[in-house]
């Protein structure tokens, strides 16, 4: 009934590198770019770091004078939609009415929101923007990047907090199985460091507070851990279908056979007790692939003491005593919310690519309640020939992908 979906471009940024294999490399080797905030005056607030992308620059990939009209987390968005698009490598045969996008985000145009409350506020409802609205609409980033591409097909837009990225794969993956396209480019991208941002995760009291020690400040799985760090970035996939990918001679990095869906129906903030939502997701998308044997997962892993705790939990209720070694890369690059499950996925694909497993850093202090393999001791080698990344949101909302070599 439904069709193979393979993947044949990727691209990422986030605050390790500008490039995909730029940040993989720094991500590999357990660098970390979570330092002080630069993005805005954060020396008041109680949280002061957090994984910035340094030096962008969104003329690279806009004309200077559209800049303006588009929030930085569409910047970024277009930046790794360029570098998959780019990776790709479609001819000038391309039937664009057959190639859509899916994009995902998790709160959009926050600084822009911002900074116009503040306009409005202090100087007037006539000193707004005009392009305040279509400069944060999350469904914005797909309308750039399909404008930027000319892509026809359809505009698909997730917003499911931090699991949106996740969300975005999925469902290009079921617009390509139910024949309604051809390409998908999947894009999440986030870019929520600004004072109402940080501020109001803080208040929440999500975030790490140890400022004194940005390169430490997220550590998943640890005992110590104390919240989770922000980050920014994007990424990017070109999903395709099977034979249309072979017709061309395609570099195809793999195939995605399974996604899972769940809702916690438990709590604003706090995952279900023992994982069960997560759980439920998870085991959605092993039963859709075959229940095959994973080989490594990259865990939505946040630093946060009940995601570590429960989503150890599901994966050992999921997969008894055989649980695949894990990994988190929020401790190099932060969380990056909306953006994290399209950037994890890029992660996920290119350690099978390579047969190399990213490590889990700041990992000191063994927690006894979260006792399995997180590859702490650096980057490990491995025949890898599928894996798993998870990702999950407030309100409840989870997202898991597994893809396979092919």
């Amino acid at each position: 009934m439904s069709r193979r979906v393979v993947v044949t471009g990727l691209g990422m940024i986030n605050s390790v590198g500008k490039d995909k294999e730029s940040a993989f490399r720094a991500i590999l080797n357990g660098e970390c770019g979570i330092d002080e905030i630069t993005l805005f005056d954060a020396s008041t607030h109680s949280v002061r770091i957090a994984g910035e992308v340094k030096d962008f620059d969104p003329k690279l990939v806009m004309n200077p004078k559209e800049v303006k009209k588009a929030d930085r987390f569409i910047q970024l968005g277009l930046h790794a939609a360029l570098e998959a698009m780019k990776d790709a490598a479609f001819d000038e045969n391309l039937n664009k009415e057959r190639f859509g996008i899916s994009s995902g985000s998790g709160i959009g145009g926050l600084t822009n929101i911002e900074k116009n409350s503040i306009v409005c506020e202090t100087r007037g409802s006539k000193r707004i923007s005009p392009f305040f609205i279509p400069s944060s609409l999350v469904n914005m980033l797909g309308g750039f990047i399909s404008i930027e591409h000319g892509l026809q097909g359809p505009n698909l837009s997730s917003v499911t907090a931090c699991a949106a990225g996740t969300h975005a794969i999925s469902e290009a993956a079921k617009t390509i199985m139910l024949d309604g396209a051809d390409q998908m480019l999947v894009v999440g991208a986030e870019s929520a460091i600004c004072a109402a941002g940080v501020g109001g995760f803080a208040a929440m009291k999500a975030l790490s507070t140890n400022n004194e020690n940005p390169k430490g400040a997220s550590r998943p799985f640890d005992n110590t851990r104390d919240g989770f760090v922000m980050g920014e970035g994007a990424g990017a996939l070109v999903l395709e279908e099977y034979q249309s990918a072979k017709n061309r001679g395609a570099t195809i990095y793999a195939e995605l056979i399974g996604f899972g869906e769940s809702g916690d129906a438990n709590h604003i903030t706090t995952p279900a007790p023992g994982g069960a939502g997560a759980l439920r997701a998870m085991k959605a998308a092993h039963k859709m692939a075959g229940e095959p044997k994973i080989d490594y997962i990259n865990a939505h892993g946040t630093s946060t003491k009940y995601n570590d705790l429960y989503e150890t939990m599901a994966l050992k209720t999921l997969f008894a005593d055989n649980v695949a070694p894990i990994s988190s890369t929020k401790g190099q690059i932060g969380h990056c919310l909306g953006a994290a499950g399209a950037i994890e996925a890029v992660v996920s694909i290119m350690a099978m690519r390579d047969g190399i497993m990213p490590p889990t850093i700041n990992y000191n202090e063994a927690d006894p309640e979260c006792d399995l393999d997180y590859i702490t001791d650096g980057a490990r080698k491995a025949d890898l020939n599928v894996v798993m990344s998870n990702s999950f949101g407030f309100g409840g909302t989870n997202g898991v992908v597994i893809f396979k070599k092919v």
